[in-house]
């Protein structure tokens, strides 16, 4: 089964993380949580959950990971500042993991410069700067892209995502 990176921190939408950890750890999969620094809590923006921090982003590799996960919120954006965690999420993107990215996500794949020529969606106050990017925005529930980067818009789309994200990592046997 597949062990996902998921970058997260304050401000993260609640049920765009728990409801995709929730899919995918029944699924079999195991999630780890890194932030710019590791050993502390993170509070979803709505105060609905409370995320342990199991690494730093300094004391992780992303080889060591299967796919990534990038829950939205203002999580994203507040990451999107240490070129440490910018430099982990291309990582994936260059390599072809699966990344999956919802909401405001797909702020960090901009940063990280990784979306040129791909199809993608996320919230509608970042269609504009996904396409100075150089993506395509598709205003669809879910998005695969190239059987690699599976995107979404706001909560209302979580079943969709769950489905595609779980669906891809078992088409990818990971």
């Amino acid at each position: 089964m597949a062990k996902i990176a998921t970058l997260i921190t304050d401000k993260f939408e609640d049920v765009e993380f728990t409801s995709p950890k929730e899919a995918l750890e029944a699924a079999g999969h195991t999630l780890v949580t890194i932030d710019k620094e590791g050993n502390k809590s993170v509070t979803g923006k709505n105060g609905e959950a409370t995320v342990q921090i199991d690494k730093g982003v300094a004391d992780v590799n992303p080889a060591d990971f299967d796919a990534l996960f990038i829950p939205g919120g203002f999580s994203p954006d507040l990451l999107r500042d240490d070129d440490r965690v910018v430099a982990f999420a291309k990582y994936f993107m260059d390599e072809k993991k699966p990344v999956f990215a919802i909401c405001h996500g797909p702020q960090l794949l901009i940063t990280a410069k990784s979306l040129e020529g791909r199809d993608t969606t996320g919230y509608k106050s970042i269609k504009v700067d996904l396409e100075y990017a150089g993506a395509k925005f598709h205003d669809e529930e879910v998005f695969v892209c190239q059987e690699q980067l599976v995107t979404s818009r706001t909560p209302d789309d979580l079943p969709a995502f769950n489905r595609e994200i779980v669906k891809l990592l078992k088409d990818k046997a990971l």
